[in-house]
This record gives C-alpha cells, structure tokens and sequence, in this order.
C-alpha cells in the first residue's frame, strides 16, 4: 500500500509560480513511477508530468513543457512539481499518483495509488 499527499496549491497570479509536493508513504517507493494530473471543473483528469521509478527520465504534456519541472527524491519519499510562469489555464486540482514499475508515457489508469488533490487556482 502506498498513501499520497499533496500539498503547495493555492492561488496565485498569472505568471507566477508555485511548488507542489507530495509525500509518500510505503517502503517501495523507489519502485513507482510518480506523475502528476490535473482536473478542471467539467473537463476529464489528464497528464501533466511523470517521472520513472528506475531512471528518473521525466515526461511532460505539451502544454506545461518547459515550465514545470517534475522531480522526486527517494530517500524522502516525496515528488515534487516546480510550477513556473503560471496561465489561468492550469487551474485545477492537480493529483499525485504513483504506479509500480509504470513507464513515463502510461494512462491514468496504469496508476495504481492516488492523492485527494491539491488546489490550484491562477488568476488572471
């Protein structure tokens, strides 16, 4: 069993920045791909960044590349997102999610273990 809490959202300017985190519990965690999505009012969970349990390759959609940065750290059993130059578009909750042994570019549904969600709102 794994059990995943975010924390970082809040509400911030377009343009502005902010960090996600996400603590896990588990002594496997080394063995998860980590990956974070997103999900606005009405619209479907979708990727925004993965990052693979075994070589730490990252991946990104196309519309947070190069501006967040995905990152995670064994020994602490966390992963972050580092989420820079903010639109009004990236509001949502945004989930944590870990899936064992999962390549970077899997479906939502690979993910075995999720968090409840941190809130992210950008104003405009």
């Amino acid at each position: 069993q794994v059990q995943l809490v975010e924390s970082g959202g809040g509400l911030v300017q377009a343009g502005g920045t902010l960090r996600l985190s996400c603590a896990a519990s588990g002594r496997t965690f080394s063995s998860y791909t980590m990956a974070w999505f997103r999900q606005a009012p009405g619209e479907e969970r979708e990727f925004v960044a993965s990052i693979h349990w075994s070589s730490s390759a990252a991946y990104y959609a196309d519309s947070v590349k190069g501006r967040f940065t995905i990152s995670r750290d064994n020994a602490k059993t966390s992963v972050s997102l580092q989420m820079n130059s903010l639109k009004p578009e990236d509001t949502a909750v945004y989930y944590c999610a870990a899936g064992r042994g999962v390549e970077v570019r899997a479906s939502a549904r690979r993910y075995d273990y999720w968090g409840q969600g941190t809130q992210v709102t950008v104003s405009s």
